[in-house]
């Protein structure tokens, strides 16, 4: 699991509920090198872990939030989110909103966060 960049908990269960924190393309505690997939690759491997740290998988993903510095990278951005979710979520896609922002921490392109539902857990 990756150390988070502010004073916040990156992930938090509540009843049924897994909540993970906006996660940039951060590994061994600084920003993956490429452009936007490469940091949506990594961004998405870092819910990946915090969600099984949970006793959860990407199919239990029932909502996510996007976020990017430059719209002209919504392609991009699509074409490794669905390889991720098809991928590790047998095809499941959770809704989702993109939006665009001014920044980001650390000088990333893109974060993406997630809520994950566990019936019964």
């Amino acid at each position: 699991m990756t150390t988070p960049v502010g004073p916040y908990t990156p992930v938090v269960r509540s009843g049924d509920w897994i909540i993970c924190s906006g996660q940039v393309g951060l590994a061994d505690g600084k920003l993956v090198e490429g452009g936007v997939r490469e940091q949506l690759t990594q961004a998405m491997a870092n819910v990946r872990s915090l969600l099984e740290s949970e006793g959860a998988t990407l199919a239990d993903v029932v909502k996510t939030t996007v976020f990017l510095v430059d719209m002209d990278d919504y392609s991009a951005m699509n074409d490794v989110y669905v390889q991720a979710f098809d991928e590790h979520a047998d095809g499941h896609r959770p809704a989702r909103s993109a939006v665009a922002v001014a920044a980001l921490p650390i000088g990333a392109l893109v974060e993406v966060e997630a809520w994950a539902r566990v019936p019964g857990s």
